[in-house]
């Protein structure tokens, strides 16, 4: 602890972690400590008495931040439209929220004239590097503190012992078996039974989702309208961004869908087993692959592919203030322009299909398709393409052919 700080805006949640910070930060930076807490749809009940909590923990002050609308239309229906899914499988619920909630901490220290920033992050996790990275982007100057490299408690009851010497209040217990993250986005679990991968998630792992096998007997169906990629309707009723994630977290979840068992590599090089629910997003990625089925070309198709993958990497590493992050978002933008039209998709038993699709800018056209008669596509046609297309491969045998029977006429 080498700096010198007079003010600090603390990432506050209200968990033991930040209720133990903000003592910790007065203690041993003799500093005012002020809690910033990002509204990013964690829901009520995680809100519930935030302010008097950080408060109580001694904070200065409290500043809750409404931060949903924001994160749906700059992050979460941008990103939707690269379809990036980390490792294939993951629809990156925790990383997708970190650069909202870094920009709009650094700004509430502008606001009250702070000079440093700080964050409950452990030292193993991905968060650190992904809050941190944001600060170096937006606020080099502003000094940046993170407890858990160096304070020497190391548990949950070392925390509790902590906040009980100074007569805090605190909610959390030692028994506490997962640590959770929630947003507009998703649910993440960990801990617990999870951390042997081979114990399968206990019932009380999931609290989005129903168990698939206890889902309804009978499907549902809804229509999804798109503009440009980004979803404007549900069942011909105009929804807007937030309340349509909300509604579709609902509806899915009620049918067992979003739910992801993953171990993962972490960015600082350890692997990770965490327990996701995605209702929403899963719904929305295959909804987007059934338009892109329709409207966008094989070249096109395969590098927005291209595209999803690289830029999961960009958002799991933290990397959201960089010029690269731009590029890519400015090609995905430009990629979904056709991406209009209408979807159904089925919900049932832990899976979502697509049944229907349609699209002003489709590029199917059942006159060529058609196994039957028809009089725009030629078929001796494809003799020609045929031979073009393999025309490297005609070269190269006869190449080989004429070099083997040189060598046949070479021996005695």
């Amino acid at each position: 602890m080498t700096a010198s700080v007079k003010k600090v805006v603390l990432a506050y949640s209200g968990g033991l972690d930040t209720s133990a910070i903000v003592p910790w930060l007065k203690e041993n930076y003799d500093c005012e400590v002020v809690a910033f807490v990002a509204d990013v749809g964690q829901g009520e009940d995680e809100l519930e008495g935030v302010e008097a909590k950080a408060i109580a923990s001694g904070a200065s002050s409290c500043h809750i931040v409404d931060l949903k609308e924001q994160f749906a239309q700059e992050v979460i229906y941008p990103t939707l439209k690269t379809g990036a899914l980390y490792e294939s499988q993951y629809l990156l619920g925790t990383a997708l929220a970190r650069p909202i909630i870094a920009a709009a901490q650094v700004a509430v220290a502008r606001q009250v004239g702070a000079d440093a920033l700080a964050h409950g992050c452990t030292g193993k996790g991905n968060d650190q590097v992904r809050f941190e990275s944001a600060f170096a982007a937006l606020a080099p100057d502003l000094t940046v503190i993170a407890p858990w490299r160096e304070w020497s408690m190391r548990s949950r009851p070392d925390l509790l012992a902590y906040l009980a010497e100074r007569n805090i209040p605190c909610a959390a217990s030692a028994t506490k078996i997962y640590s959770r993250d929630a947003n507009l986005w998703h649910i993440s679990t960990e801990g617990g039974e999870l951390e042997d991968p081979w114990n399968e998630p206990s019932a009380q792992v999931w609290t989005w989702t129903v168990a698939p096998e206890q889902a309804p007997e009978q499907p549902e169906y809804l229509q999804l309208s798109f503009t440009a990629g980004s979803l404007t309707a549900i069942n011909e009723q105009p929804i807007a961004a937030v309340a349509a994630i909300e509604r579709l977290n609902k509806i899915a979840g009620a049918h067992g869908i979003g739910r992801l068992d993953m171990v993962e590599n972490r960015l600082v090089g350890m692997k990770s087993r965490g327990c996701y629910e995605t209702p929403a997003g899963t719904v929305l990625y295959a909804a987007l692959q059934g338009l892109e089925s329709l409207a966008l070309d094989r070249t096109t198709q395969d590098y927005r592919i291209r595209l999803g993958n690289e830029f999961a990497q960009l958002m799991y590493d933290g990397r959201w203030f960089t010029p690269l992050k731009d590029v890519m978002l400015a090609a995905a933008e430009q990629i979904a322009k056709p991406l209009t039209g209408d979807v159904v998709v089925k919900l049932y038993k832990g899976t979502v299909s697509v049944t229907q699709k349609r699209s002003p800018n489709s590029l199917y056209s059942n006159a060529f398709a058609t196994f039957d008669e028809d009089t725009v596509y030629n078929q001796k046609h494809a003799e020609g393409f045929i031979r073009l297309y393999s025309l490297a491969s005609r070269i190269r045998c006869l190449h080989q052919t004429a070099a083997a029977e040189a060598a046949d006429k070479e021996q005695p």
